[in-house]
């Protein structure tokens, strides 16, 4: 069991057991296609339901929901779990909207599917709790997101991670202005994200203002014809309030703050990306984008009023178009990785890398570095500081067994001090010098050594299989519940939400 936060849970789990069956590849692709198509097709929905928009305010508020800043940087951080969970925000929206009128079970679903990944349930949880108009509402929000938040709550509890962390590098990830913005300006953009590479070329000039003055123009054109209706207000307080907290946090107090949060509350740890948090603005958003064409209904025609919207909207970040500016693109692994996993997977003892940084630099993965991919490619426990560098700064993560075996290798430690802190293989990833320990493989772009050190058991592996089980049995569960409503005419089209 690693030491490290569970981040990645349990969307890990999700695509182990389903590789076997759909390549892991193409399983993230679909799913990173999936989100997308959700969070624009259920802006369309949720648009429907509350403002009884017709076609033309549904376009808008897809637009508004698929071609933003905060889409594209995430694509290019490569967060596909998280965009999973962007794209069930309007539907946990919706869903808690319509509960009385049989939105439990897609509810529970939707908040089970953001839940992928930790940062996704607590975003649907947030918009379930702010949509509730009941406290069964609430109730029913809490209990789903328990059930989903199983898999990390008890990882995290068994993995012994909760401990408050010595240093939380919050300023390395703080919200970041853009050019002629301000952090304030970028986040009321849906930009602003921490990593300066994960940023569409447009959103790096002075085009970044007309960018954020095109979406905030439609923004407001519709907002207080979206005020005017009760069930928009909750999730337009909330738009507002995800771009004003995020701002705060990166001003000096706000960091002080945050960081010493971080370090005094277990678990806190998920706050410090500030920016990711204004998903919570996207529902918010795309009811008064839709609305904004009620608005100008008044001096156009919908169609070209819906048309103005989007080409404006489109316009504004020309560089999303074809993989975010040519910058996300496909590339293929060396064979010897595909060697050295197989050799790895017949004998999965832990794993330590070399060189040891969690961020990496490929020749054959182009300029843009990127998370290092041993952890997912193998079976066994890869041993991982988690470790970032960023701007020359080392925030340092979790994994001190990691650190203490990383100190080891770089000591130039023999094959049986490795052996007793428990390795199993050492992996070197690109040209390096050989190591003084037995040769498995090599070629030019890996390098792998056997060291033979004993697997440690797996610390209560059921009770960690259980907690997963329970999540996905209630995805599924809820996915078939949905089904079974639908087959009895009861999940109805969408329609406007009756007043509380």
């Amino acid at each position: 069991m690693s030491e490290a936060a569970p981040r990645a849970l349990p969307q890990d789990f999700f695509l182990a057991v389903f590789s076997p069956v759909v390549d892991g590849g193409v399983l993230v692709k679909a799913l990173l296609i999936l989100g997308l198509w959700f969070a624009g097709w259920g802006a369309a929905r949720l648009a429907a339901a509350v403002l009884d928009a017709g076609l033309g305010g549904q376009l808008v508020a897809v637009t508004v929901a698929v071609w933003n800043p905060y889409v594209a940087e995430r694509l290019l951080q490569g967060h596909w779990s998280l965009l999973v969970g962007y794209g069930c925000l309007p539907w946990v929206a919706a869903s808690a909207l319509r509960l009385r009128e049989g939105g439990l079970p897609p509810l529970v679903f939707w908040i089970a599917l953001a839940g992928l990944t930790p940062t996704g349930l607590l975003l649907a949880l947030v918009v379930a709790l702010v949509c509730s108009r009941t406290w069964r509402g609430v109730w029913v929000a809490l209990a789903a997101s328990v059930g989903a938040a199983l898999p990390w709550l008890v990882a995290t509890v068994v993995a012994r991670s909760v401990l408050p962390v010595a240093s939380a590098g919050v300023p390395a990830f703080a919200a970041r202005a853009e050019p002629g913005l301000g952090t304030l300006g970028s986040l009321a953009g849906l930009g602003g994200i921490w990593n300066a590479a994960a940023v569409p070329v447009s959103r790096t000039t002075l085009f970044a203002v007309a960018g954020t003055a095109a979406l905030l123009v439609v923004v407001a054109f519709g907002a207080r014809k979206a005020w005017s209706v009760a069930a928009a207000r909750p999730l337009l307080v909330l738009a507002a309030v995800a771009v004003v907290v995020p701002a705060l946090l990166a001003t000096g107090a706000g960091s002080a703050f945050l960081d010493w949060l971080i370090r005094t509350i277990p678990s806190t740890g998920v706050l410090r990306d500030g920016q990711k948090w204004v998903a919570l603005a996207m529902p918010g958003y795309a009811l008064a984008g839709a609305a904004a064409v009620a608005t100008l209904r008044r001096w156009l025609p919908t169609a070209f009023a819906a048309a103005g919207c989007c080409v404006v909207m489109l316009a504004a970040l020309p560089d999303l178009a074809w993989g975010v500016g040519d910058q996300l693109r496909s590339v293929r692994y060396p064979a010897g990785w595909y060697a050295v996993a197989a050799q790895i997977n017949s004998d999965p003892k832990p794993v330590a890398v070399l060189p040891p940084d969690v961020i990496r630099e490929f020749p054959w993965a182009g300029p843009t570095p990127v998370l290092d991919p041993l952890p997912r490619w193998v079976s066994a426990d890869v041993l991982a500081t988690g470790d970032l560098v960023i701007g020359g700064r080392t925030v340092p993560g979790e994994g001190a067994r990691a650190r203490r075996v990383q100190d080891l290798l770089l000591r130039g430690a023999d094959v049986h001090q490795l052996a007793t802190a428990g390795v199993g293989w050492v992996v070197v990833e690109g040209s390096a010098p050989p190591l003084s320990l037995p040769i498995a493989y090599r070629d030019k772009d890996i390098a792998l050594y056997r060291v033979g050190g004993t697997t440690p058991a797996a610390a209560r592996r059921a009770l960690l299989i259980t907690a997963h089980l329970a999540w996905l049995g209630m995805l599924i569960g809820a996915l078939a519940a949905m089904a079974v409503q639908r087959w009895r005419g009861l999940n109805t089209p969408p329609r406007r939400v009756p007043p509380p």
